[in-house]
């Protein structure tokens, strides 16, 4: 029984990182294909080094994402997508600087549903991608 359960625990973590992964890898790839439509969004935010940023944006997003799906270097990747995600929240969904009610509403949701993804992030930095018989001592 505990075999099974070790076995469908490692399922669950594979899927749960590859979910993650493609979660950055698809809005990646967006901005690349609507790169002055995301630029536009990010000065209406004052967002500064718009170039600069989004670029670093898209490679972290692509990057990292693919590496969390791959299973490489997972928890690198799982701490600086977090650090990005938290940046990004700050920055594109100010809940606090929108003053229409749907619209705050929805920056809050996005906020919230961020701190969650930011979460999962940390979880997958702090947990060691190696199996649980080579973490006993």
């Amino acid at each position: 029984m505990g075999k099974n359960i070790e076995i469908g625990q490692r399922a669950l973590l594979l899927l749960g990182r590859g979910l993650l992964g493609l979660y950055f890898i698809v809005p990646g790839i967006s901005k690349i294909t609507d790169w002055s439509g995301n630029a536009a969004y990010m000065a209406a935010h004052d967002v500064p080094l718009i170039p600069v940023l989004l670029a670093v944006t898209i490679i972290v997003q692509v990057g990292g994402g693919a590496s969390l799906l791959a299973g490489y270097r997972t928890q690198l990747m799982g701490f600086i997508l977090a650090g990005l995600t938290i940046v990004i929240n700050v920055y594109m969904h100010d809940f606090w600087n929108v003053e229409e009610a749907v619209q705050q509403a929805h920056e809050t949701q996005n906020f919230i549903k961020n701190l969650a993804i930011a979460a999962g992030l940390m979880y997958v930095a702090g947990v060691s991608a190696a199996p649980p018989e080579a973490n006993k001592t």
